[in-house]
């Protein structure tokens, strides 16, 4: 299962650095989408995302619209606190893109408005705004692993000095 995360003009350099670890981990391909809220040479973003950078393979791009128009054929899906749709509703399909906006407004309404059929959120309790960037790109990851019975994942831990 090949996972695209798609992070819109992200603000926070720790947050980033986070979900290069995230995509390490899971194999996924980030894409960044200008401007950012930071320098690529941040010291915080790249402390977050520790030796991990090499691992991942990451595109940057001037506009969403540019990387639409580039994988015109894909599915897109836009994690929103306002959607109708949770995140576990969707069936996601091989070589999909999860999208996330900026840390202090999120995506555009206007392009929610224009994908309402793809928007998800995360179910939270009616007063809280918002969870952390990086953790909700690591949820939603891990339902479209967990869909695809970890494809691709290790399948058992090991440890050094006991046996189970």
């Amino acid at each position: 299962m090949a996972i695209n995360i798609v992070l819109v003009e992200p603000e926070i350099p720790q947050n980033t650095g986070n979900i290069v670890r995230t995509c390490a981990a899971v194999g996924a391909k980030l894409h960044l989408i200008k401007p950012l809220g930071f320098s690529v040479e941040d010291k915080y973003l790249k402390r977050a995302g520790l030796d991990y950078w090499s691992e991942v393979d990451i595109s940057y791009y001037d506009s969403f619209q540019e990387l639409r128009d580039k994988y015109s054929e894909s599915s897109f899906y836009y994690a929103t606190t306002k959607a109708v749709k949770t995140y576990a509703d969707i069936n996601y399909p091989e070589d999909c893109f999860l999208v996330f906006g900026k840390e202090s407004k999120g995506l555009p309404e206007e392009l929610l408005l224009e994908n309402k059929e793809y928007c998800i959120r995360i179910p939270m309790k009616g007063d809280i705004r918002s969870l952390n960037l990086s953790n909700s790109v690591a949820i939603i990851v891990y339902e479209v692993l967990r869909q695809s019975n970890f494809e691709g994942m290790t399948a058992h831990g090991k440890l050094t000095k006991y046996e189970w």
